[in-house]
């Protein structure tokens, strides 16, 4: 059978048929595979050089920070040297100003006033059952109730007192029995119990303004003199002249009795002199001189530093004391009481409280002011009376002298001052004014501001503010 070459399904043809291995195409290479070859390469391009500029970065960097290091070093170093120079100058500073107020502070304002207190006078009670008042409760009717007696009397009358009763009575009746007035007025003064202390001053300053600006008077069989007054002081302790000691003795020697200084009695004892010095027009209590001497001891009252609590007492009494004076009087009355305090007062720290406490609200109490600040300036210099002497003295004075006493230069400030400024007559005298303008630029001038005298600065100071503030108002 002859092989038919399309027969398909022969085996011989299939045994025959040799295998033939496909051929192996060749790649084409497209333009999108070169594109990538080319940015690939580019991109190594690029991080070698991103890595030789770190590199060189990394170098730079290094010098620039031991610039800065080295910079830093040498801010650091000068820093801490001036900080050496400014701890040296802050402890010469301190030093200085160690010194400055080393002394300043210690002068300190106080005199001891009173001294040891006396056994108060007695008072018999019996003085007091002849009133009328008490003849009048024994003998009525509700005395069965009450049992009132002698021996009872003068616990009742304190009961009365105390609660407002017996000035009730007393007003009603239109009259105050010598008994009630002279048992009152040992209470106010000498009784230990708040209560009829108070009670008691209480009392008598109603009695005493009873007829101001009232249509019905009352009558008073008994006013207390200025002697029982002063002889109350003197109970108290009251020095007339003080013992010449520091503010820390003086506290030293009162630590030492309980009887030393006033007792409480004394706010009452203000106030009644508070009190019966504004009724000169209904009670003449006390005369012109006696009031004098008054105004000098609540003067000196306001040095004790014991009495700081009383201020304001001794404060308003002064005021009343000074405004008893009429204007015809005051004049002579002034310079007494100004020679009075400038005698009993010693020329330091006090001299200046004694003029500082008088409260300048009045004329009258400006003039008080200005008269004993005056006084106090011709105490420190002997044998002048002139007030042109007394300026002239102060211009002669050389403040660089390393002797002068700065803290006597810084009284004599205060005390012009307040004599200037409280005489309304200095205004006119001009050659005063320029004497006492030459004084303050001295001075201002003459102490330097490093001067580490004692005071030093406080005058310079005081010097300074009182050139700017008198301009106005004298002739500087």
């Amino acid at each position: 059978m002859e092989d038919d070459p399309f027969d398909f399904e022969s085996d011989a043809l299939l045994a025959s048929s040799p295998v033939v291995a496909p051929k192996k195409r060749k790649k084409v290479i497209g333009l999108d595979d070169l594109l990538v070859d080319h940015y690939k390469e580019k991109n190594r391009v690029i991080e070698r050089e991103s890595k030789i500029a770190k590199t060189k970065k990394t170098y730079n960097s290094d010098d620039d920070e031991d610039g800065r290091v080295a910079k830093l070093s040498k801010y650091v170093d000068e820093c801490h040297e001036k900080a050496q120079i400014l701890l040296l100058f802050f402890h010469y500073l301190s030093e200085f100003m160690t010194k400055l107020s080393d002394e300043d502070d210690v002068s300190i304002w106080g005199l001891q006033v009173f001294g040891n207190q006396k056994s108060p006078p007695s008072f018999e009670f019996t003085n007091l059952q002849s009133c009328s008042i008490f003849h009048s409760f024994l003998n009525h009717e509700v005395n069965s109730l009450v049992e009132l007696s002698t021996e009872s009397g003068e616990t009742f009358f304190e009961g009365l007192l105390t609660n407002g009763w017996l000035l009730k009575l007393v007003q009603k009746c239109g009259k105050v029995e010598k008994s009630i007035a002279t048992w009152t007025f040992h209470l106010m003064l000498y009784s230990s119990k708040e209560a009829l202390r108070s009670a008691a001053v209480n009392f008598w300053c109603a009695i005493l303004l009873k007829n101001e600006g009232e249509s019905l008077s009352l009558k008073i069989d008994w006013l207390p003199t200025y002697l029982e007054l002063n002889v109350a002081l003197e109970t108290y302790g009251y020095l007339l002249n003080s013992p010449k000691k520091d503010s820390c003795d003086t506290e030293m020697d009162l630590g030492d009795s309980e009887h030393v200084g006033p007792p409480q009695n004394i706010r009452a004892w203000i106030k009644y002199i508070s009190t019966c010095s504004q009724t000169r027009n209904f009670h003449f209590v006390f005369s012109t001189s006696e009031v004098e001497e008054l105004v000098v001891v609540i003067i000196r009252l306001m040095l004790d530093r014991q009495l700081l609590g009383l201020s304001m007492d001794l404060y308003e009494c002064m005021i009343s004391l000074i405004n008893f004076f009429k204007d015809e009087e005051w004049s002579a009355s002034c310079t007494k009481i100004s020679k009075s305090i400038a005698s009993r007062i010693p020329l330091d720290i006090n001299c200046l409280r004694a003029v500082e406490c008088i409260p300048s609200v009045c004329l009258h109490s400006k003039q008080l002011r200005s008269e004993i600040a005056f006084r106090f300036l011709l105490g420190y210099f002997d044998k002048v009376e002139d007030e042109e002497e007394v300026i002239r003295q102060l211009t002669l004075i050389n403040l660089k002298d390393k002797t002068c006493d700065l803290f006597r230069i810084y009284n004599y400030l205060v005390l012009t001052e307040n004599w200037f400024l409280y005489n309304p007559m200095m205004k006119e005298k001009t050659l005063l004014n320029e004497m006492w303008g030459l004084y303050l630029r001295n001075c201002c001038c003459q102490i330097n501001i490093t001067d580490t005298r004692s005071y030093a600065s406080k005058v310079r100071s005081k010097a300074s503010y009182l050139v700017q503030v008198t301009s106005d108002t004298m002739i500087v």
